[in-house]
């Protein structure tokens, strides 16, 4: 699934999908389709399907298998305190230390586990588990760059932006949570002076299931992400997930720009 966000979309209103079927074959199916806006693309994505079996009946196999020493959050844990943000989420997690977090930003790795809320009802079959792990998989991957940058991510304090967000005590709380979880808890108003960036924005974001017919999205799903390269604002990220008994069961990439800092 190969996504682009070509326009900023709006909640408020419709959107309408227009689905091309570009081909039909034997063992693969294409698809493109445009999510539009007042007649304006905002959204384009190609999606490739498979059909069961068609490897063929001997086939070579392999996959990343997941870094040892890793183990699954407790079965009644919910989601971690700063990942509540501004809202109730349908996906918790738990996330980890950042791997080698005095290394060279391509040597650092971001990780957590991540998984729907509840559960998914067996009437949406295997495709309400791919779409749920197409959602999660852009959890915490934007802000990777920023992260292993240690970069400030969140509105200067005195500015406009702050200034607005203040005026809500709730919001308030949530961003003071979300920086001390985010590693910023001995310096909450920047006063270090720490290089800043706003608003990340996906340009792209690459989704390849490998085993869309196991895959559970509401069971715990471990997520590593790393940075082989940024610059010129840009930069590239990469993801892999894996089910909680080690099997590798996606893999993203997604491409990303900083806008001016808030």
């Amino acid at each position: 699934m190969h996504c682009y966000f070509v326009l900023a979309g709006d909640a408020t209103i419709p959107v309408l999908y227009h689905v091309e079927h570009v081909r039909e074959g034997k063992s693969f199916a294409t698809r493109t389709v445009q999510a539009r806006q007042r007649g304006k693309c905002i959204f384009t994505t190609t999606m490739s399907f498979a059909r069961e079996d068609s490897g063929g009946a001997i086939t070579v196999q392999h996959g990343s298998p997941m870094p040892e020493g890793i183990h699954a959050p407790e079965p009644d844990l919910g989601t971690d305190e700063g990942d509540q943000e501004m809202g109730s989420s349908p996906f918790e997690s738990r996330r980890i230390e950042i791997l080698n977090k005095d290394g060279e930003p391509h040597a650092k790795k971001t990780r957590q586990w991540i998984r729907a809320r509840g559960k998914i009802s067996p009437s949406g079959g295997h495709e309400a588990h791919l779409s749920a792990l197409a959602y999660m998989s852009d959890s915490y991957f934007i802000g990777t760059v920023s992260r292993i940058h240690n970069l400030w991510r969140f509105p200067t304090p005195g500015g406009e932006t702050a200034a607005r967000l203040a005026a809500d005590p709730k919001v308030t709380e949530a961003i003071r949570k979300q920086k001390i979880f985010e590693g910023f808890g001995d310096d909450l108003d920047n006063k270090k002076n720490r290089p800043s960036v706003g608003m990340m924005v996906s340009l792209d974001h690459t989704i390849y299931f490998h085993e869309p017919r196991s895959l559970k999205a509401d069971e715990w799903i471990f997520t590593e992400m790393e940075s082989p390269w940024s610059g010129d604002g840009r930069g590239l990220v990469l993801q892999k997930m894996w089910s909680a008994d080690g099997r590798l069961v996606a893999t993203c990439v997604q491409e990303v720009r900083r806008s001016l800092p808030l």
